[in-house]
């Protein structure tokens, strides 16, 4: 059992990786602004900002992962990556590692590229894809000591289309995942299969990888 910390954790991707760390039994903490109208039994839900972290308390001690979920919206929408370089700091020489709910526009669009934001993104979307994008070039530069993973979901995947979970998906590696007839989806559940299925079994280091159907 893993000490699990997700900040973001009542959002739409948080709240399903919360749901599916806890369902395996993991030690789950969520931390948001608030806490959600259906709590997961057995997860500790702890009010607060992530834009000052200090004000936690001991939230991060003892974590064996701590997920980033969060999405630059709102007031958030500026801050995203001064959280994540903030975490960064903290967790570089430790142990925990860093998992990073990532942007699909920082996956490539073949092998070897161009990447899915290289072929141009809708302007209304440009501010948000392009944190995703940072993100990544984040945590590519960041200290050897920080062990971190990305996981990069495909073109459509949000709140809007929920999906259903079937209990798999497939990895491209640092490829967008599409099925047969070009469509990339997959559900908040099986996202958060992936992402707590490289918890249990870590097998990237400092790596990113897509999923999908």
């Amino acid at each position: 059992m893993a000490r699990v910390v997700v900040l973001g954790g009542t959002g739409y991707a948080g709240a399903h990786i919360v749901a599916e760390a806890a369902a395996r039994g993991h030690d789950v903490v969520s931390v948001a602004r608030k806490a959600p109208a259906d709590p997961v039994p057995g997860v500790t839900y702890v009010e607060g900002s992530v834009l000052d972290l200090d004000a936690l308390g001991d939230v991060l001690a003892g974590a064996d992962v701590v997920v980033s979920a969060l999405s630059p919206r709102g007031d958030m929408s500026d801050r995203v990556l001064d959280v994540l370089r903030d975490l960064a700091d903290r967790l570089t020489g430790t142990r925990t590692r860093l998992g990073v709910v990532g942007g699909a526009m920082g996956s490539l669009s073949a092998p070897g590229g161009p990447r899915l934001w290289d072929l141009g993104v809708p302007e209304e979307y440009r501010h948000e894809a392009g944190v995703g994008v940072e993100t990544l070039d984040l945590l590519q530069a960041s200290d050897p000591g920080l062990d971190w993973f990305l996981v990069h979901p495909p073109k459509v995947f949000g709140a809007w289309v929920p999906g259903e979970r079937t209990g798999s998906y497939r990895e491209g590696g640092d490829v967008v995942v599409e099925d047969a007839d070009g469509e990339s989806f997959i559900s908040g559940a099986d996202f958060a299969i992936a992402l707590v299925d490289e918890i249990d079994e870590p097998r990237r280091h400092r790596d990113r990888f897509t999923v999908g159907y």
